[in-house]
């Protein structure tokens, strides 16, 4: 995910860990707030380019053919009418300066939260919101601190930390830590309505190196000011999409909730579905390690799944030249079911949204890929749109229920 402001670069580091609560106990008092997805991004990444973005955001090693297809088929693609499916973004104030960020439950701080500096070429960080330290009263250098990222294809990023405020929703913390970039690898792939990350994962994900002392991020400090350690995701196709901070809005589902326990071990919101289904075939049971990832546009499974999906297309193969599959675009898609922990509940992702872009003028990219060389699947976006989702800090674990599509 690349972050960049248009002047000086600004690296946020947001995480949460909230004091346990269930989220049938919602406490008198507290805040309680709902962000409403108010910037349209025009554009997205194209098939390649997104999926290599995946694959360098877990520092795992992409496949060859992928690499050289990012590199030949970058860029990326108008959206249009679909501006709201490519990545959520909030405006968000920092020292009073409002930026636009993008919500994401698989980063809790540096490696995905950082923006483009003045120090860089314009044609790098044209387009971008600036955060500048020195237009905030409230800014404060952090004198002897620094930060650092290396990715896992080499490219990386630093600069130095300053204090200011931070204000998401009605929660406002006065002395949040904001790293600032002064130097980043050519190799990052810009993301040009993205000025920054709100990262939602725990805090042992948190693997940027800020020194001397590693600091501590945004909903750790905010936990406090909420009236339950909770917040919840209604990701919609095509249409903005809302989060909730704080409780969970009984309107927003049509059925009850159903709860996975979730292993934060690895800093992801990490859960075993029970099995899947493809179309109207029978369901499979398997167990599949997964994370909820709120910012990746794919549904990363194992090839055999993959592949099972895909031989269910007329005219679907893997495309050397764009590293993923791709199908023909007139032909529909099916559906896909994926089952939802130890209970029936079985989460059903309309074929329709198994699109991710086309490639060319009749052959489109899907949205469900394998995960090879990462050591989890990846449940994004694709699979989030079609759920309403929790995400229990206080009781580790996440729900999962129907809503209306």
């Amino acid at each position: 995910m690349m972050l960049f402001a248009h002047g000086l670069v600004v690296l946020l580091t947001f995480f949460f860990t909230f004091a346990v609560t269930t989220p049938a106990e919602l406490p008198p008092g507290g805040n309680r707030f709902i962000i409403h997805q108010s910037v349209p991004k025009p554009f997205k990444k194209t098939g390649p380019t997104a999926l290599l973005s995946a694959y360098r955001k877990y520092n795992s090693t992409a496949p060859e053919g992928l690499v050289k297809a990012a590199a030949i088929n970058g860029g990326a693609v108008t959206t249009v009418p679909t501006q709201f499916d490519t990545e959520f973004l909030a405006s968000i104030a920092i020292g009073g300066q409002v930026v636009n960020l993008e919500l994401d439950s698989a980063s809790a701080d540096l490696y995905s939260s950082w923006c483009f500096s003045s120090d860089l070429p314009e044609s790098v960080s044209s387009g971008h919101t600036l955060y500048n330290p020195s237009l905030s009263s409230t800014s404060e250098l952090r004198s002897g601190y620094r930060w650092s990222i290396t990715y896992g294809n080499d490219s990386g990023a630093s600069g130095n930390v300053y204090e200011d405020s931070v204000r998401v929703g009605s929660t406002t913390i006065t002395a949040q830590t904001v790293e600032v970039a002064q130097q980043i690898s050519s190799k990052f792939l810009p993301d040009i309505d993205n000025d920054g990350i709100l990262g939602l994962g725990f805090d042992n994900i948190n693997t940027g190196k800020v020194s001397p002392t590693k600091q501590v991020t945004f909903l750790s400090n905010a936990k406090a000011t909420l009236t339950a350690p909770l917040f919840t995701a209604n990701l919609k196709k095509g249409r903005p999409g809302t989060y909730t901070f704080g409780y969970i809005d009984a309107g927003q589902h049509t059925d009850s909730i159903t709860y996975v326990p979730v292993n934060c071990a690895n800093g992801y919101w990490q859960f075993t579905s029970n099995g899947y289904a493809i179309g109207n075939g029978k369901f499979v049971p398997t167990a599949i390690d997964s994370i909820a990832d709120t910012s990746t546009p794919f549904l990363l499974l194992p090839t055999p799944i993959v592949v099972a999906y895909y031989n269910r297309i007329r005219g679907a193969v893997y495309n050397y030249g764009y590293g993923g599959f791709t199908y023909p675009c007139h032909v529909p898609l099916p559906d896909f079911t994926l089952g939802i922990g130890i209970g029936s509940y079985k989460a059903v992702v309309p074929g329709s949204y198994m699109y991710y872009a086309h490639v060319s003028s009749t052959t489109c990219f899907g949205a469900i890929q394998q995960n090879d060389g990462i050591r989890f699947s990846v449940v994004g976006t694709v699979f989030l749109k079609s759920q309403f989702v929790v995400f229990d800090v206080g009781g580790l674990q996440l729900g999962f229920a129907p809503k209306a599509l």
